[in-house]
């Protein structure tokens, strides 16, 4: 009886120890989700205000990120596309301007429409020290960055003045003084001979000033240079030297082939310890800076006469030059054509007749009056034909 009580016990232990029987699902239960637990609470650190401080200033600042991204993005585009600017237009930018006040005039002639863009981005290149005042030519539709670029670079409208060989320095400063586009007035005139007569290139805001010194400059390095490569055998000791007899050599001829023998003529007469015998001196001695303002005839009592510049009556070379000689009479100066030359006089054709000895030079001097004579009857004989034309028939 014990045994089967206790049989019964283990069966029943058995029992409770298997897991309990699950019934058989239908098909449509058998496709229905089990159930499934809730979310988690929700911690308490997430709802702490620091944090949703925090977050919000993330969120702020992704969001601030993302908009300035953009506005960048479409600042570059409108910095590279094309300007409104309906036609080429000339505009000066003025010595000392800001980049605001650069914004603002690019803004009023049209080339810019939105100038906080064009002052951000020169800006952000770092390119606003290196702006350049000037006057600038702006092609049409040019974009911002061009613009800017264009200033940058200094590519300004460029005026010339031209200064013709053989000019005194008074003409060269009545010159400066007329041109229209050089500011500021020049009161001084220069030494002789320091100016380099050229074609001298310049942006408008130049002054007159600054150009003289411009041309000072170039003469310095010019007569450098060819003193350097100069013959050595030349009677002329100095650089200055070698300029007043090269503003000789400027004024008695205009022919450039010609030059070099000219000088050789005015080398062997100094070499020789001649006179140099020189026209254009004496007129020089005469008039000064305004000496070649026109036109002139020497008087023989004018050559006999004295004065510190006439070399028909001094030795050796005048004081000073008597104009500012081009680079091609210095060059002549410094290696003149070796020739037994010691006088010249004009053809008639605008060039010389060269000679060794005097008779010879006499025989060409008297070619050159008969030249002269004819040529002041064609032209009395002209002008008595063009007074006649112009007479009405009753006279």
């Amino acid at each position: 009886m014990q045994d089967t009580d206790q049989a019964a016990k283990a069966s029943n232990d058995d029992e409770a120890a298997a897991p309990p029987r699950v019934a058989p699902k239908s098909p449509r239960e058998a496709i229905q989700p089990d159930n499934v637990p809730g979310p988690p609470a929700r911690s308490r650190h997430v709802r702490n205000p620091v944090v949703v401080f925090i977050n919000f200033l993330l969120t702020l600042t992704i969001l601030t990120m993302v908009v300035l991204g953009g506005l960048i993005y479409w600042g570059k585009i409108e910095f590279d596309r094309e300007g409104p600017l309906a036609q080429d237009r000339t505009i000066i930018i003025p010595s000392g301007a800001s980049l605001s006040a650069i914004a603002r005039v690019l803004e009023r002639q049209g080339v810019i429409e939105r100038p906080w863009i064009f002052e951000g981005a020169v800006r952000a290149y770092k390119m606003a020290p290196r702006l350049q005042a000037g006057e600038y030519l702006f092609p049409a539709h040019i974009s911002m960055r061009e613009a800017m670029q264009m200033m940058v670079q200094g590519k300004a409208v460029f005026h010339s003045v031209t200064i013709p060989e053989g000019w005194t320095s008074a003409q060269i400063v009545e010159r400066l003084n007329e041109d229209p586009i050089l500011i500021g007035e020049l009161r001084e005139v220069p030494p002789e001979g320091a100016l380099l007569p050229e074609t001298y290139n310049f942006t408008r805001g130049m002054t007159r000033a600054e150009m003289i010194e411009k041309m000072r400059r170039a003469q310095d390095a010019a007569l450098k240079e060819i003193w350097e490569r100069r013959d050595d055998n030349l009677p002329v000791k100095t650089p200055e030297e070698l300029v007043i007899l090269a503003s000789i050599v400027e004024k008695e001829t205009g022919k450039a082939d010609e030059r070099p023998r000219v000088a050789g003529v005015f080398v062997n007469r100094l070499q020789s310890g001649w006179k140099l015998e020189s026209d254009p001196t004496i007129i020089y001695g005469l008039y000064g800076g305004k000496a070649w303002q026109r036109s002139r005839s020497i008087l023989r009592s004018e050559k006999n006469a004295p004065n510190r510049y006439n070399t028909y009556q001094i030795q050796g070379l005048p004081p000073g030059p008597i104009a500012n000689p081009g680079r091609k009479a210095m060059e002549a100066v410094a290696n003149p054509s070796r020739t037994k030359d010691f006088f010249f006089v004009a053809d008639g054709t605008g060039g010389h007749v060269f000679a060794e000895t005097l008779d010879q030079h006499n025989r060409n001097v008297k070619r050159w009056r008969e030249v002269e004579r004819a040529n002041h009857e064609a032209q009395k004989k002209a002008d008595e034909e063009a007074a006649s034309g112009n007479a009405s028939p009753g006279e």
